[in-house]
């Protein structure tokens, strides 16, 4: 057995620079990004097998040490797991994001339509009221392209490679999105005032603006995972 030393307290006793194996996960961790528990259940998958084959040798008579070394290198260098890991982070955050579209801006686009018919004195040739109608339109192509991208990234992706440049894509859908909301909102509050039906439309603008954050963040991180290297 190996002799266990003295830690301080508050520091862990599963070192990365004395383990091995705490090691190789830490190195794992800090270069792959993508949806947090996606990305929890990966490493703690690798960090099981990891644990499985110290066992195995140990069980063999192998010393932990040695064990621990013998089972990072069967598992290969982090350089060579990280860009298929990377993959599947990337097609789950490709798909968070594309749902969380799909999900948030036909809701919106329900809600706007309600405050359209629902409406007196709307005119089109307003420029908030054709604003609206503008930014209704951007925000169901955005949603299409977040169902298609839904679609392409289910089951077929298990057989089937993903097309490279679709995290990218989703990704600026959510963009797109996220800006048009922005926009909406403001638009919303222009007109809030005006309408009389401003309960309605003032809860809208509230709605965008909360939905907003959650679609934007979401693609921000699915254009960072699109430009890491994957296999």
């Amino acid at each position: 057995m190996i002799e266990t030393k003295d830690t301080p307290a508050g520091t862990p006793a599963d070192d990365p620079a004395d383990d091995p194996v705490a090691g190789y996960i830490a190195t794992l961790s800090a270069a792959l990004h993508g949806p947090v528990r996606a990305k929890s259940r990966m490493l703690q998958e690798i960090r099981d097998g990891l644990t499985d084959t110290v066992e195995a040798h140990t069980r063999d008579g192998v010393p932990d040490d040695l064990a621990a070394r013998l089972a990072v290198r069967e598992f290969g260098t982090p350089d060579e797991l990280v860009p298929s890991c990377q993959r599947e982070l990337t097609l789950a955050q490709t798909r968070r994001t594309a749902l969380s579209v799909t999900l948030t801006v036909p809701f919106l686009i329900a809600c706007w339509h309600l405050i359209w018919t629902s409406g007196q004195g709307w005119q089109l040739h307003h420029t908030p009221q054709l604003l609206a109608v503008q930014l209704a339109a951007v925000a169901a192509v955005a949603t299409l392209l977040a169902a298609a991208a839904l679609a392409a990234t289910g089951a077929p992706a298990r057989r089937l490679r993903t097309p490279r440049r679709l995290p990218l894509a989703v990704a600026w859908a959510g963009t797109t999105a996220g800006v048009a909301m922005v926009v909406a909102t403001l638009a919303l509050a222009v007109l809030s005032p005006l309408a009389t039906n401003w309960p309605l439309v003032t809860f809208a603008g509230m709605v965008t603006a909360i939905t907003h954050g959650m679609v934007a963040s979401s693609a921000r991180a699915c254009r960072r995972c699109a430009r890491l290297p994957v296999t």
